[in-house]
């Protein structure tokens, strides 16, 4: 059976990678799981310099779920290739790095200086943060800077170019659109969404920073959607997030649209658990004879006459 899957310049043996933040540089989880098993990982975030990230109270459990302020803590990017790219370089599956940044020009300099380095065959970039020039405001809830964000790094790389969007907009089929226009490879969705919590015994947010990301399989349902949503607007591959605990879960994000998926909050009760989803995954391809697990991508059944409101394929 062919689980294999091209991404721009990248060939993914299967279909699952492992979420950024949640697996740290691959060599912490190592010791757990057997790394050759996943398609890719994709790397804890890099930005061009060392972040402390924010302070405690940063990680609150939720039901079925989590919040976190972490803060893109992170080595930076000298650290990055001096400490964890050796390691990286001799793991047997695709190594997908994450950027963040604060300004347009931190996002090109971090990824000027990885492609020097080999070893890396694709960038995901986290548009979910601040940018410092506009009083804070998040990069990737704005499409003119989403597009000027992929326009620039197009321009810089020839390895596959990922941005991953965030929920937390109006429309982000239009986001997804800007990013397609503007030559990236493909998308990732969903990052968190906003959140909070709040301890009654002292009347404080549990969080330092106040709202935090949720993740985890409270999640699913409205990562789902967002996935169809913008399987209807754009033609590049789309690489699914959020809730994936099971085999069952993957397929579900397959079938709504989704080329690939990633696991994310669910590593850090198992870290093997991306391994298991792609083994599930080809057994139940398997189970219904079916070759290539292609097939299953967009292949969601709607009865004729019942229309999706608003969705539109390009």
């Amino acid at each position: 059976m062919n689980t294999t899957f091209s991404l721009g310049t990248m060939q993914l043996k299967n279909r699952v990678l492992v979420a950024s933040g949640t697996f740290g540089y691959g060599n912490e989880a190592a010791p757990y799981t057997d790394l050759t098993g996943l398609g890719g990982i994709v790397t804890k975030s890099v930005s061009l310099l060392p972040r402390q990230g924010n302070p405690p109270s940063r990680i609150a459990e939720t039901p079925a779920g989590m919040l976190n302020s972490i803060g893109l803590a992170n080595v930076g990017i000298d650290a990055f290739i001096q400490e964890k790219l050796s390691f990286l370089r001799e793991i047997k599956t695709s190594i997908i790095v994450n950027i963040a940044a604060s300004t347009i020009e931190e996002y090109i300099e971090v990824l000027e200086r990885l492609e020097d380095e080999g070893g890396i065959e694709a960038y995901e970039i986290n548009v979910s943060c601040p940018n410092v020039n506009e009083g804070g405001l998040n990069f990737g809830t704005r499409c003119d800077m989403t597009e000027n964000i992929t326009r620039e790094l197009r321009r810089r790389t020839k390895r596959t170019l990922i941005i991953k969007l965030t929920p937390n907009v109006t429309h982000i089929a239009d986001f997804a659109r800007a990013c397609e226009a503007e030559g990236a490879d493909a998308v990732s969705l969903i990052n968190t969404l906003v959140g909070m919590a709040v301890n009654i015994a002292t009347r404080r947010p549990v969080l330092s920073t106040i709202t935090g990301g949720l993740s985890g399989p409270a999640i699913k349902p409205v990562a789902l959607a967002k996935v169809f949503e913008v399987y209807k607007a754009v033609t590049i591959p789309i690489i699914g997030i959020g809730g994936i605990t099971t085999w069952q879960d993957a397929i579900e994000f397959l079938l709504v649209g989704s080329s690939a998926i990633q696991v994310g909050t669910a590593s850090f009760r198992d870290p093997d658990t991306g391994v298991r989803i792609a083994r599930g995954m080809e057994d139940y391809c398997l189970a219904q004879g079916i070759s290539d697990i292609q097939e299953l991508v967009g292949g969601l059944r709607i009865d004729a006459g019942v229309a999706a409101p608003g969705f539109v394929k390009a």
